[in-house]
């Protein structure tokens, strides 16, 4: 079984609360913060005032996911009782080194992500200083997009890598997953599927939850 942390990007934010209040209730594990800073990736979502906003109606941890240029600016930002990741992105690092351990000395969890045009090998030197790997199944900054299945051999890599060296990293999948084809990334070894349009626009959001996490 998997976990499930919804992109609240994908949510009504008219009635944010409400809908966070509502899904939170459905048996999901995280909450997905979706960072955008409209240069890394083209779109520009919200930032940390948002997100701290939900503390005390959030009533699981967050998953921070900073899709955004120098993230080491604004890392503390994003740090809250609710904060258990913060992730960053490979290509957006000038220093990983350095931003995983500055992750960590915030208080959250450190987390990287790489996307779908980058090889899973360039993380190899750091998996020991990693908590959480995000394969992104679509390219970062838009929601809606079609999976994209050259993740899963990404995946199947970064299980086998936690295998082979003994750790105790998470991997977790971000784009274009539901309950349809949820089992493919389950069966290639994900811990954590992230699903935005999929959980908020679904009829019933607690079947699609139970449905992701198989």
């Amino acid at each position: 079984m998997a976990k499930v942390a919804p992109s609240i990007l994908a949510a009504d934010f008219s009635r944010l609360g409400e809908d966070i209040r509502d899904v939170c209730g459905r048996g999901i594990d995280y909450l997905h913060i979706d960072i955008m800073d409209g240069m890394f990736v083209p779109n520009i979502s919200f930032g940390p005032d948002v997100m701290k906003s939900l503390n005390g109606i959030a009533s699981v941890p967050y998953d921070v996911h900073l899709m955004i240029n120098a993230p080491d600016r604004y890392i503390e930002k994003f740090i809250t009782d609710n904060t258990e990741f913060i992730t960053v992105h490979y290509e957006a690092c000038d220093d990983l080194a350095y931003t995983l351990k500055h992750i960590r000395s915030a208080g959250a969890k450190a987390g990287v992500s790489i996307k779908p045009g980058t090889a899973p090998e360039v993380l190899d030197d750091h998996l020991k200083d990693i908590d959480l790997i995000l394969v992104m199944s679509v390219e970062p900054g838009f929601g809606g997009q079609k999976f994209m299945d050259s993740c899963l051999d990404k995946i199947a890599y970064y299980k086998m890598k936690r295998e082979e060296l003994g750790l105790g990293y998470v991997i977790e999948v971000d784009g274009g997953v539901g309950s349809a084809n949820a089992h493919l990334v389950r069966d290639a070894g994900v811990d954590i599927i992230v699903a935005g349009s999929a959980v908020f626009k679904a009829a019933d959001r607690t079947a699609e939850v139970e449905g992701i996490r198989g």
